[in-house]
């Protein structure tokens, strides 16, 4: 059941999302080889609190894995598509890409974003990788507007990655956010999606849109940790997400 939200509600998401984008820029700038992916997440964890807002991934128990997430941002490398964890003996090297996910909980209410990130000199490939995902993500949220469709930005995510030789992951999509981390509707990648009910887009939804794009093909694997998603090819993927409001006079960017 989708969860609407009002004005003052919608106004308080965009003040975490602001304080979100704040801290996302500030572990960005980390990012460089020989940092390990556990400094960044303490790094975040230090940020977080000192904004006085709580990660909401950490400790999140999914209904499909057997323990709870442990650290406050996902830390995901190379072929590693989503959910990451950060370790401390982990580190990153020149030539990586590295995709950060966060979400926020501020004045009781969520916000969720990504972005991926070079570590050093990177290939083309990972740079066009990189570029195309961001650019997936724009055409997606261009299409939120009150009368579109979930179909519609579903078509832009995948029309953008698939014209560029990419390929967008099936098993994952975004979904609504805002009383909570994860909420209706799901918001796939590509369309058709089965099992997925198009639905009209509404002032006060809220949504998480992440188009997670893969340089292979779109087939993905659980490590052994239960959480880490990977490329089942080992080709490198790229994830970018902004939580957007529905409005009146189109769309509200919340994780600016």
């Amino acid at each position: 059941m989708i969860k609407y939200k009002n004005k003052e509600q919608i106004k308080t998401i965009a003040e975490g999302g602001k304080l979100l984008a704040k801290i996302m820029d500030l572990v960005a700038k980390k990012v460089k080889p020989g940092v390990t992916t556990g400094e960044l997440n303490d790094y975040a964890e230090k940020l977080i609190e000192a904004a006085g807002a709580e990660a909401s991934f950490k400790n999140y128990q999914a209904a499909w894995a057997e323990n709870s997430y442990p650290a406050a941002l996902c830390v995901s490398v190379n072929d590693e598509v989503v959910h990451g964890i950060p370790l401390p003996q982990r580190k990153l090297r020149n030539s990586d890409i590295v995709g950060l996910d966060c979400g926020l909980k501020y004045s009781g209410l969520y916000t969720d974003m990504a972005r991926t990130v070079a570590v050093g000199q990177i290939s083309q490939q990972a740079k066009k990788l990189i570029s195309v995902t961001r650019e997936a993500l724009a055409a997606g949220v261009k299409k939120v507007k009150p009368g579109g469709k979930l179909s519609d930005i579903a078509k832009a995510i995948q029309t953008v990655a698939e014209r560029n030789n990419f390929s967008v992951v099936r098993q994952l999509c975004g979904h609504g956010v805002g009383f909570a981390a994860h909420e209706d509707p799901q918001i796939p990648n590509y369309w058709p999606s089965p099992g997925t009910r198009d639905l009209v887009l509404e002032v006060g939804m809220v949504l998480a849109i992440e188009p997670m794009i893969n340089a292979g093909g779109s087939a993905v694997d659980t490590l052994d940790d239960g959480w880490t998603i990977v490329t089942a090819d080992g080709a490198l993927s790229a994830h970018f997400e902004h939580t957007v409001a529905v409005t009146a006079d189109g769309h509200s960017i919340l994780t600016k």
